[in-house]
């Protein structure tokens, strides 16, 4: 397709990712990469735990007194046995892509996920923009992972 609609799609695109930086600032980690935090707490993927979407407790915000520094970023659990899983497991419960949508990134650029939009597969966990990435991702998650997979090193490279 092109045209006015085509070009309306990039531009579109564009305002997401602006926005999207704007929103949300990587740190660098030795875990990943860039780890998505809140620009005025510091906190990874705005305070939820993340070990607690593997438990079955869904997105649960973390508490302060459950706090770990890991990677250069302050993570927050729940409760005392979340944070000793993450801390002997990191590459398991921190988010895939750090965080980052692995939809966008499979075009080529980073757009933060929301912690409120994810899924677990193969026990990773993934952040999504929004819904219809999360659904486009369901529909074929190895393709999908494969592809942001292809793009993550140089899509990470051009994050600030």
């Amino acid at each position: 397709m092109s045209g006015p609609r085509q070009g309306f799609r990039v531009s579109a695109l564009w305002l997401v990712v602006i926005v999207a930086m704007l929103w949300a600032s990587p740190v660098w980690s030795s875990l990943s990469g860039p780890i998505v935090t809140d620009p005025q707490t510091g906190l990874a993927i705005d305070g939820f735990d993340p070990v607690a979407y593997f438990a079955g407790e869904a997105a649960t915000q973390g508490k302060a007194e459950y706090e770990d520094q890991y990677g250069g970023v302050t993570w927050r659990f729940r409760n005392e046995g979340n944070r000793a899983a993450f801390s002997d497991h990191p590459e398991v419960y921190a988010p895939q892509f750090g965080g980052y949508d692995p939809i966008a990134i499979a075009r080529g650029v980073s757009v933060p996920g929301h912690p409120l939009i994810w899924a677990i597969v193969e026990q990773r966990l993934y952040f999504f923009y929004d819904k219809k990435a999360r659904a486009e991702f369901i529909e074929s998650p190895a393709s999908s992972i494969a592809a942001a997979q292809r793009h993550w090193p140089r899509v990470s490279r051009t994050l600030p």
